[in-house]
């Protein structure tokens, strides 16, 4: 398809960076119930919609997997890359055995919540603006582009202003705030994660975002006036209360 290349760098050091209506390979391998295996080879055989930026990252047409479902599975419903039915989670990890944990985590929890695992910031980066998560839980120290520098990109894009962020390392506070610090609205764990902390974060999260739908269905809660009305409270890892915005 025709496109203006651009590198991956300048698409996320811009100011509102946005995937616009496409995503990585991993978020389609999602989307479309498919190994991501599956998914590149769909790709090279042209049957779904997907291009290259100068950096060769792969972008993938939401477009594309709408129509590729419509023609392989019409019973399925159409994508919707930002459902409001469930907590969005994306869950940025490179460590393959903490990502088992997790899992095996969110499953036992048993809540309404879609998690998205990404092995690294650098994919998370690709596909967050399609994705818009409602929490962002993410490690700090991870090869290339590490969560530091993600979340330095993140902190430029209003359109995500109102995702609550959750980081979990072992790196000290003195190190964390040489390299910038991290965003107000993050929360700190130190590693190894307190699990109960974590599952009662996200259950008060599920509550709010439960309740907030009821009462106010009709609002769109990614305009651009930044309203975002969920409030929470839950426990730290100190006992203190703790306010969500």
């Amino acid at each position: 398809m025709s496109r203006d290349p651009k590198s991956f760098e300048d698409a996320i050091s811009a100011v509102d960076f946005s995937s616009e209506d496409y995503c990585g390979t991993s978020y389609a391998a999602k989307l479309l119930g498919l190994s991501v295996a599956t998914v590149q080879s769909l790709v090279e055989k042209g049957e779904i919609e997907a291009w290259k930026t100068l950096g060769g990252h792969r972008r993938i047409a939401l477009q594309s997997i709408n129509a590729y479902l419509a023609k392989n599975s019409p019973q399925l419903a159409r994508i919707n890359p930002d459902p409001q039915s469930r907590l969005r989670v994306l869950l940025v990890e490179d460590d393959e055995a903490t990502c088992d944990l997790y899992r095996l985590q969110f499953d036992a929890w048993d809540l309404p919540v879609d998690c998205t695992f990404m092995p690294s910031a650098l994919e998370a980066l690709m596909d967050i603006a399609s994705m818009r998560p409602d929490l962002l839980i993410t490690d700090l120290s991870m090869p290339g582009v590490d969560g530091i520098e993600m979340l330095k990109a993140l902190k430029r894009n209003t359109q995500l202003s109102d995702m609550l962020i959750v980081v979990i390392s072992g790196l000290s506070a003195e190190v964390i705030d040489s390299r910038g610090g991290l965003p107000p609205q993050a929360h700190m764990l130190q590693k190894p994660v307190n699990l109960d902390w974590l599952q009662g974060y996200v259950t008060a999260l599920v509550s709010a975002n439960a309740k907030w739908r009821v009462v106010l269905p009709r609002v769109n809660r990614r305009s651009n006036t930044g309203v975002n009305s969920r409030k929470v409270a839950v426990r730290d890892e100190s006992g203190e209360l703790d306010i969500i915005a």
